[in-house]
């Protein structure tokens, strides 16, 4: 699986962003799907991930009830809606996939970051 994360950019305090992540090969829908984020000096940390069916998702503490991540399994895409965003929000945000027990410590594959910038 490959995967291509976009839609980052620099955004107000209390502002949104949507986060696409365009995955390719044939077993997408089978794979638990993630978002993971990293600060400037800070370790790579968990922030949501969403089962193959899409009816199960999980959340970072920091991110429950402003983040919301979806799939379109038809799209080969999943996405981090990201709203109520706040200056600590900033970090390169990466998109992973594996499986749903072990997803928020060792996805099986990484895409690569992309940048959101939240000014106070």
């Amino acid at each position: 699986v490959q995967l291509q994360a976009s839609g980052g950019g620099l955004v107000q305090a209390g502002g949104s962003l949507r986060l696409s992540c365009a995955a390719s090969g044939r077993t997408f829908s089978s794979y638990t799907l993630g978002w993971f984020r990293q600060a400037p000096g800070k370790d790579r940390e968990f922030v949501a991930a969403i089962r193959s069916s899409g009816g199960i998702t999980r959340y970072a503490d920091f991110v429950k009830g402003r983040f919301g991540i979806s799939r379109d399994n038809v799209k080969n895409t999943v996405y981090l809606q990201m709203n109520s965003l706040k200056p600590e929000d900033t970090a390169v945000y990466y998109c992973a996939a594996g499986t749903y027990g072990t997803i928020s410590s060792r996805p099986d594959y990484w895409g690569q970051g992309t940048q959101v910038t939240v000014s106070s």
